[in-house]
Parts: C-alpha cells; structure tokens; sequence
C-alpha cells in the first residue's frame, strides 16, 4: 500500500506513473485520499489534446519505485478512463462506481484492501505536497496560499548591421592655366653716321662691292612636365551617437481578490 509520506515526496518531486511494462503514462498531477481512511487512493495524471484532461488510476494495486508510480494498467487504458469534468477536489459515489468498474474493481474493495459499506466512497480529498486541500484550476494542486506573479521588461540591446561605408580613389582631368614669361629675339635695323670715331670702320674694304650678314635669332617657348606629389592621407573613422529610444510593451500581471458571502469582506490585494 502507498503511504501519504510517498505521495507527498512524489508531488514535491514531480513523480510519473508508468504501466507495469514500464512504459511512461504520464506526469503525477493530483492524488485523492479516501476520507474514511486517509489513504491515498486515487492518482490522476495529464492526458489529452494539449493535456486539456485528467485520467484517474486507481492506486489500491500501485506501488512507488523511486519517483515513479507502478500501476498495472497501459497508456491506453488509462487514455480511456471515464471523465471527471470538475472534480473540485472530490469524487461523487456515482463517478467512483463508474471509474471502479471500468478498471474491473470491485466498489467495496477500498485502498486499505478491507470491505467497505457503500457510502464510504463517496467522496475522496486532494491534498498536495503540503498537506492543505486546494486546487489550481490550471491543473496543478496548491497549497493554502496563492502566488501572484507578474511580468516585467528586460530591456537590452543588440548591435545590428545598418550600412556600409567605403573610400574610393578615382582619377579626374582638370584644366588648370598657369602664365610663364618667354622671351623672343626680333631685328632691328641700326642707322649711325660716320664720325671720326667710325670713319676708320667705314673706310676698311673695298669701296664698292657686295656683302651679307646674318643674325639668328632665338625665343623661348613654354615647356610642361607632370610630377605626382602626395598631398593629403584621408580615412575612414566612426563616432558613436547615444540616443534616447522609447520602447513600449505589453506586461500581464496577476491580481487576487476575496469573493464570499455576507459578511466576508472582500478587495484586491493591496498596491494592485
């Protein structure tokens, strides 16, 4: 017989119930005490699409091997155990006949292997790893007290790629127009009369004959030569700007209020 020591260390540990070939069935979800004994005797565990369903086992013929519960029944038996829509907690007489008879058990055969009177089953309470009676109605069992939970914004950054930046050298023609002074030689016809002082020249050779003289003359013309003469270094460099940027999301946060008859006073929990 499974001890409510087992259970409670197999809810704080998160047990599994397996078939008898050791094939997984599921995770522990709930466990049901007979009222009359306090002995754990029914185990539920997540079935269905998206485990939207419990499936009850029940546990008078289990036995707890490390933190697994060995039940002698298949994945598919259990699969297509009856439903128990909303247990709140409970199982009604009817519900317990109907389960006790699909997995071929005698109804007045209880978890303690004794014989019962009808009546004794009629209802079975779910506690939890902590011994208090409460439930979760997103599946999970729960102990007296609620935990509100919250999200918030964790906000970083991340350096992401924006662009590129790149030099590139290309050549360009311009027309550039620099004035340079040139010098020409031109002739000039030079008359002098005859003095004493240039009478000797005049008189030296013949008196009459022919004679030539020549001059040659020079200018000076424009002459360019190109030279490549570094004139700057030039690069690339990146500053970094800090900018104020605003981002703006979505946080859901519970809140707990007290709902009970007259004279029960009720809120929302304070600083909500």
């Amino acid at each position: 017989m499974i001890s409510t020591g087992e259970i409670q260390n197999l809810l704080t540990t998160g047990g599994t119930v397996v078939g008898n070939g050791g094939d997984k069935i599921g995770k522990v979800s709930q466990v049901f005490l007979d009222d009359q004994t306090g002995n754990p005797e029914w185990v539920t565990v997540t079935t269905g699409l998206f485990g939207t369903g419990e499936s009850f086992i029940p546990l008078n013929q289990a036995s707890v091997n490390g933190d697994q519960i060995v039940v002698p029944y298949d994945k598919s038996k259990v699969k297509g155990a009856p439903r128990v829509e909303d247990s709140n907690g409970h199982l009604t007489q009817s519900e317990e006949v109907e389960l006790y008879r699909y997995y071929g058990l005698d109804y007045t055969t209880g978890s303690d292997d004794t014989t019962t009177t009808t009546g004794t089953h009629d209802t079975t309470q779910d506690v939890n790893a902590h011994g208090t009676v409460g439930h979760d109605t997103s599946g999970p069992t729960t102990d007296s007290a609620m935990t509100r939970s919250e999200e918030r914004l964790h906000v970083g950054t991340e350096k992401v790629q924006t662009g590129r930046a790149r030099l590139r050298k290309y050549v360009v023609t311009a027309q550039q127009t620099v004035t340079v002074p040139v010098t020409r030689e031109e002739v000039r016809l030079e008359r002098e009369p005859i003095t004493d002082a240039n009478v000797g020249d005049a008189l030296d050779g013949p008196a009459i004959s022919e004679e030539e003289h020549e001059v040659i003359l020079t200018e000076e013309r424009p002459v360019v030569a190109k030279e490549a003469v570094p004139v700057e270094r030039v690069r690339l460099e990146t500053d970094v700007v800090t900018e104020q940027e605003t981002v703006t999301e979505s946080v859901r946060k519970e809140q707990i209020e007290l709902e009970g008859d007259t004279g029960t006073r009720g809120g929302t929990t304070p600083g909500l």
